[in-house]
């Protein structure tokens, strides 16, 4: 009887705790934690199997959910939205790779979730406020790799460099309503427009090299989309996605509204976007 007491002490100090956490640094509703409690059931029978297979079922899991912007930025103070409900493209690629990476514990859980939640999106895996939140998708790459999370296999594949100064957020702060009328906060995300410029660039593989590339490009590797755009690294970010033999990718897409497979080839879709440049493609560890 002792022994059963202890252990429901246990996991009510447990639960007591994680709400507590909540409070301070999360922001999620009770349904996404039916929706992981669903995801868990239906995951099981694949977590042993091969990381990319981890990575497309969690993906298609999700498939037809509705795109929905600016998600992160819609809490008063920077908390670790959790969202399973809806995403943007960037949601969706770190809800994907933070659950496949959940799944790889011994017990996963929700807590666990929002943990490499958490890591992957914030640099140093800190949160430590709005800056600390990793804006830029080279910074975001290069950030987890560091971690050990992903790498970067564009050299791999046939890459140049760009080497354009990065400057989009500070250069249309309007358009971003944490740095509207925050001098010291626009401060920062400077200081971190310029560590990203000292680094040189980012390498990634040109569209013209794509359908050369095409069978090297591994299943359920992240894709980010280069761009002409100012200031800007990428503006989109997916999954590449073998479908009967033909390279397509897995998204939340602003065009459909929802996540989908999309009926174009990667080389398709670039092609496109005028302002597309190329991927970067980057494998998930």
């Amino acid at each position: 009887m002792r022994k059963i007491s202890l252990l429901f002490i246990f996991i009510a100090f447990r639960f007591l705790c994680f709400s507590f956490v909540k409070a301070q640094t999360a922001d999620y509703t009770p349904e996404d934690q039916k929706i992981f409690a669903s995801y868990l059931e239906y995951i099981m029978p694949f977590r042993n199997l091969p990381k990319e297979i981890v990575l497309q079922k969690t993906a298609e899991y999700f498939l037809e959910k509705p795109y929905v912007a600016n998600t992160l930025d819609k809490n008063e103070h920077e908390k670790t939205v959790i969202n399973l409900r809806q995403f943007d493209c960037v949601t969706f690629a770190e809800t994907v790779i933070a659950l496949a990476n959940t799944v790889e514990g011994v017990t996963p859980s929700f807590e666990e979730y929002a943990e490499h939640l958490r890591r992957i999106r914030y640099r140093n895996g800190v949160q430590e406020g709005y800056d600390s939140r990793l804006h830029y998708t080279s910074d975001w790459i290069y950030d987890n790799a560091a971690k050990g999370l992903v790498k970067n296999i564009s050299c791999e594949l046939g890459c140049i460099l760009e080497s354009k100064t990065v400057d989009f957020m500070s250069s249309n702060r309007s358009a971003y309503p944490a740095l509207k009328t925050d001098d010291e906060m626009l401060g920062k995300i400077v200081g971190i427009e310029n560590r990203i410029n000292r680094r040189g660039g980012f390498y990634y593989l040109p569209a013209a090299k794509i359908n050369a590339a095409n069978s090297a490009i591994p299943h359920m590797a992240m894709v980010a989309f280069t761009t002409t755009t100012k200031g800007l690294d990428t503006t989109h970010v997916g999954f590449a996605y073998r479908q009967d033999g033909v390279l397509r990718f897995v998204h939340a897409s602003s065009a459909e509204k929802k996540v989908v497979i999309d009926r174009k080839t990667l080389q398709d879709y670039c092609a496109s976007r005028k302002s597309c440049t190329g991927v970067m493609i980057v494998t998930i560890l």
